[in-house]
């Protein structure tokens, strides 16, 4: 079978290198729909080099940008997972920050397969990605969760529920979040140059009337509203971040962000109101550092 479960959990974590820069920071949060207004100070600090932060989801693309040679599929190098890529879904994405991100930076990343969950038609795979900075500095945890069509059915562990799903009652904040019609042509130079989400024609083919946005755009996208409305732009206050995809956003749409106010956090989803409310992001979860 594609997937040898004892041989990806077996496996010693692949080791790789990455290396960024402000251009490579200042790039991702452009293609975040960043400093909409670019006289307006409290924006401008995610998009000029002067008192630059760097927003903590730069993690997902820190050291892959087509400067770098362009993402690779997420998970898919591992010993034991050999599966097409055309078979996978991000359906997950978390995120712990143990350090600030320097605006400038390398770091060694460590990844393996974590867990492999048997859900009956599609096999989960859990791949988690720890970087430490040369002076051993952990800066980040991620964890990716890839849904893996047609590669259940092993009579494996179905693995744990999902997050809670949101409150019953009226959320305490919203946040309308417009995107750009171009803003997937901007994130796909973070490195993920994936052709559904640029080429009219594969998109068509995939069943979609236009290329869709990249579900880490949305994610990324969805953590600046909250820190820049909700965390008054400091984004050394999020120590982590937890999204599940549930749906697809096309560029130019608008994303809605309910949010809950929890003790640890805010919980929260996302969805697109142009489309009836259609889910983008479910049983969320952006976590406070103390």
């Amino acid at each position: 079978m594609p997937i040898d479960v004892t041989a990806a959990l077996a496996a010693e974590p692949a080791t790789t290198r990455l290396t960024w820069t402000e251009r490579d920071v200042l790039l991702y949060h452009l293609s975040l729909g960043a400093a909409a207004d670019p006289v307006d100070h409290a924006q401008l600090r995610w998009a000029y080099e002067e008192q630059l932060r760097t927003l903590p989801t730069f993690a997902v693309v820190a050291g892959r940008g087509i400067s770098a040679g362009g993402a690779q599929p997420p998970g898919l190098q591992l010993p034991g997972v050999d599966v097409d890529v055309r078979r996978i879904l991000h359906a997950g994405q978390r995120l712990r920050l143990h350090a600030p991100i320097p605006a400038a930076g390398a770091a060694r990343l460590a990844s393996r397969t974590k867990a492999v969950h048997d859900k009956g038609k599609a096999a989960l795979v859990v791949v988690e990605q720890r970087a430490t900075a040369d002076d051993d500095t952990h800066l980040w945890t991620a964890e990716l969760e890839l849904w893996a069509r047609g590669e259940g059915g092993f009579g494996g562990d179905r693995g744990p529920a999902a997050g809670p799903s949101a409150p019953d009652r009226a959320p305490d904040h919203v946040l309308t979040v417009p995107t750009s019609p171009r803003q997937a042509l901007l994130y796909r130079l973070n490195g993920d140059l994936n052709p559904l989400h640029a080429d009219p024609d594969t998109a068509s083919a995939a069943g979609f009337e236009r290329p869709i946005l990249h579900g880490l755009a949305t994610y990324g996208t969805t953590c600046r509203a909250v820190v820049d409305e909700l965390l008054g732009g400091d984004p050394s206050s999020v120590a982590g971040f937890d999204a599940r995809f549930a749906g697809t956003l096309t560029p130019g749409e608008t994303l809605r962000v309910r949010v809950w106010r929890e003790t640890a956090g805010w919980r929260l989803t996302a969805d697109c109101p142009e489309r009836g409310c259609a889910p983008v992001l479910d049983r969320s979860f952006l976590a406070l550092a103390e």
